[in-house]
């Protein structure tokens, strides 16, 4: 709902006139979250007061009552909100959270990273102009920060990189947790190992066969997946009986003789 603190994504004192519908709503994300369509930022041009209701063309001050509509604002976008150190970014074509000097723009990503994966991340041309492969919200315009993953690739959460496979930080960690549980439950001894592809490093080897996880033998990542089925324990060959360990048809068989186990 609009008031004179805005609403639940940002801090204003005005309502945008919808250029689609012509509907007053306090930002586009209410717009399009009541609406079958979506609201073009860019196209806005006309803003409602909130305190002294004046239909107004899209600015700082209010016209009539001087009231500040936001901290900052961005004659581009169109975006009111708090001081939060914004800036807008003319290759990325939006706003970002600053500040400025923090961030830099890779030309290839076509994004603003921080200034401390400056020559120090993988290039992956265009990568923020696709959805979140885990939640399927755009990456480039979503205010939910992303993740710069070893490979590249971006995503909001996840343990590993849902389109290359591989771990999206450091996991070594959580891999030694893994060794402790693993060694805390040892598997039975038919179960003698398996091949595994390692989604880190690509190598093929075979391991010890554990439900919680299989290490790979060469990084020690557990990021792997098993490449065929188990490997069987070699039964060793049942000694033949002799004629007279037969029982004949007439004889009872002996009574502590022991039953036959089921196979599992």
């Amino acid at each position: 709902m609009a008031s004179s603190v805005g609403c639940q994504h940002y801090v204003r004192s005005c309502l945008l006139k919808a250029p689609c519908c012509g509907k007053l709503y306090v930002c586009r994300l209410c717009h399009d979250a009541e609406e079958n369509h979506q609201m073009d930022r860019f196209k806005v041009q006309e803003v409602l007061c909130s305190e002294c209701k004046t239909l107004q063309k899209a600015q700082k001050n209010c016209q009539q009552c001087h009231v500040q509509f936001g901290e900052y604002y961005c004659d581009i976008c169109h975006l009111f909100d708090k001081d939060k150190k914004q800036y807008h970014c003319q290759p990325c074509g939006i706003c970002r959270i600053g500040p400025r000097e923090k961030y830099f723009h890779c030309q290839k990503c076509n994004l603003c990273l921080a200034q401390d994966l400056r020559g120090n991340h993988k290039c992956v041309e265009n990568v923020s102009r696709q959805n979140c492969p885990v939640c399927m919200e755009d990456i480039h315009t979503s205010r939910i920060g992303a993740h710069v993953l070893p490979c590249g690739h971006l995503l909001h959460n996840a343990y590993r990189c849902p389109l290359c496979m591989h771990s999206a930080w450091n996991m070594d960690e959580h891999w030694e947790m893994m060794d402790k549980e693993i060694a805390q439950s040892p598997m039975p001894a038919e179960y003698q190992g398996a091949t595994v592809i390692c989604n880190d490093c690509q190598s093929h080897c075979t391991v010890p066969f554990h439900v919680l996880g299989m290490k790979c033998a060469e990084c020690g990542s557990y990021n792997t997946a098993q490449d065929g089925g188990l490997m069987q324990q070699q039964q060793e060959p049942q000694p033949q009986q002799q004629p007279s360990d037969l029982h004949t048809e007439n004889e009872p068989e002996s009574q502590d003789q022991p039953e036959s186990q089921s196979p599992h």
